[in-house]
């Protein structure tokens, strides 16, 4: 009785969450800061889940931006917003870009943005 008590809890629970998966990003130079442009594509069913945000890193952590995204994007996908005015300290090569969404938060792994 046991073993299908938990098998048909296992069954009621909500499924994993998927991460948003940054499929572009670009980083442009410009007066007052650097432009981020990143183009993110998450399976958004609503206000339950869905892609809140992503932030601009250097290699060691550092947080140099975030881009908090307010709504859902269930029939946008995927889409892109930027963030500009991101201050990159002088000699810095490469950024990284780490997704987030309002059900698995900060995305383990980066995306590496090689700046011109």
């Amino acid at each position: 009785m046991r073993v299908l008590t938990v098998a048909i809890l296992l069954l009621a629970s909500p499924a994993l969450s998927d991460p948003a998966r940054i499929i572009g990003a670009e980083a442009t130079q410009a007066q007052g800061g650097w432009r981020i442009d990143v183009t993110l594509e998450h399976g958004d069913t609503g206000w339950d889940d869905y892609a809140d945000g992503w932030r601009v890193e250097l290699p060691d952590g550092t947080v140099l931006g975030t881009r908090i995204l307010t709504h859902p994007h269930v029939t946008e996908q995927p889409f892109t917003r930027s963030l500009s005015g991101v201050a990159v300290p002088a000699g810095t090569a490469t950024l990284l870009i780490r997704a987030r969404t309002s059900q698995t938060g900060w995305a383990a792994g980066t995306t590496p943005v090689p700046l011109h």
